[in-house]
């Protein structure tokens, strides 16, 4: 049973798209409860009571109050209850290079987490980092990495001669964009048959917005933009993480996406990508500095054959660390109690 509060990207990676419907033809019964159209656990009762008796609960990110009593009140009659975390949120509600807004969602989830926490057998984290960070509030925690749920695309659009870069990260990477921005215009001036796709909408860098070939497209909702991603293609793709600690949690989803979408990455090389990149095998690791990232995305423009074997690279790693396999055997190996 999926107790959700929304937070359907990481219900769906962790689990919904990735092992559910593995398990379901398995036999197992599998069910999702919307927590915010079902506001109170009273509105559900006594079908909630009957449901959780016995049943592998999962919770993402966070609950309200009302629901996080009433899984402190049914404790003794769950299977056990697993808690799956994929950000530091008590970094993200100190990180003043985040939006207001971000940062004060991400500071009543971390409240939130502070009331699951003594109730879940089992965290879940979606790296290591994170999993260190929250070792001293919890005896059980687990590493989980982010499955590739959607289908990897043959790399037909090598063969064109426009190439597109891409950024598709969250507003919570904005400031990460901004510091490689410089080099994003000056690669934008030297190479006109490469055009730039920025998907912040109306809060891309103004800078760059304003640019012949840019585009930047308004954020989609999850099942939208996973539809959009499956058809758009990318030849190079841009994941910058400036040194944080809310970035220094992050998993590995960027490396997954970028190939999602037929592209070779350019990441920070910090974690989690420096330990999962090899550099110049299956992407580009920059520094800290708009030079070197122009210096990556210029190499990789000047040698396309080079290029196209990195990407096809790529999609073999994350074929492989994505695998949904792994998490499949996860959830298998809990709901049989092992």
């Amino acid at each position: 049973m999926v107790l959700s509060d929304g937070a359907r990207p990481t219900e769906d990676i962790y689990f919904l798209a990735s092992a559910a419907p593995w398990l379901r033809q398995q036999g197992v019964r599998v069910l999702r409860l919307d927590t915010r159209r079902w506001r109170h656990p009273h509105w559900c009762w006594p079908w909630l009571k009957s449901v959780l008796s016995g049943a592998h609960v999962i919770v993402c990110r966070g609950l309200s109050d009302s629901w996080i009593q009433a899984l402190g009140d049914m404790r003794g009659r769950l299977a056990g209850l697993y808690y799956i975390v994929d950000d530091d949120l008590r970094a993200a509600a100190l990180d003043q290079t985040l939006p207001q807004h971000y940062r004060q969602r991400m500071a009543m989830l971390a409240t939130s987490q502070l009331n699951l926490l003594p109730l879940a057998d089992e965290i879940i984290t979606c790296s290591r980092t994170l999993a260190n960070t929250l070792a001293d509030h919890h005896r059980h925690i687990s590493v989980l990495p982010p499955a590739l749920i959607s289908p990897l695309p043959d790399l037909e659009h090598f063969c064109y001669q426009n190439w597109r870069l891409g950024f598709h990260g969250t507003r919570a990477h904005l400031a990460d964009l901004l510091q490689i921005s410089p080099a994003l215009s000056d690669l934008h001036q030297q190479y006109p048959t490469v055009s730039l796709e920025i998907m912040l909408g109306r809060f891309a860098p103004a800078e760059l917005s304003v640019l012949d070939r840019v585009s930047t497209p308004e954020p989609l909702p999850w099942k939208a933009f996973l539809r959009y991603q499956r058809r758009q293609r990318i030849h190079i793709g841009l994941a910058p993480l400036w040194p944080t600690p809310f970035n220094s949690a992050k998993s590995i989803i960027k490396f997954l996406d970028i190939a999602v979408m037929g592209g070779v990455g350019i990441f920070s090389h910090r974690a989690p990508y420096a330990q999962l990149v090899d550099d110049g095998r299956d992407g580009l690791l920059a520094e800290d500095c708009a030079e070197h990232w122009l210096h990556c995305a210029t190499r990789l423009l000047d040698h396309p054959r080079d290029t196209r074997a990195m990407a096809q690279a790529a999609a073999d790693k994350a074929r492989d660390v994505g695998d949904p396999a792994h998490t499949r055997s996860f959830w298998l190996q809990r709901q049989q109690g092992q």
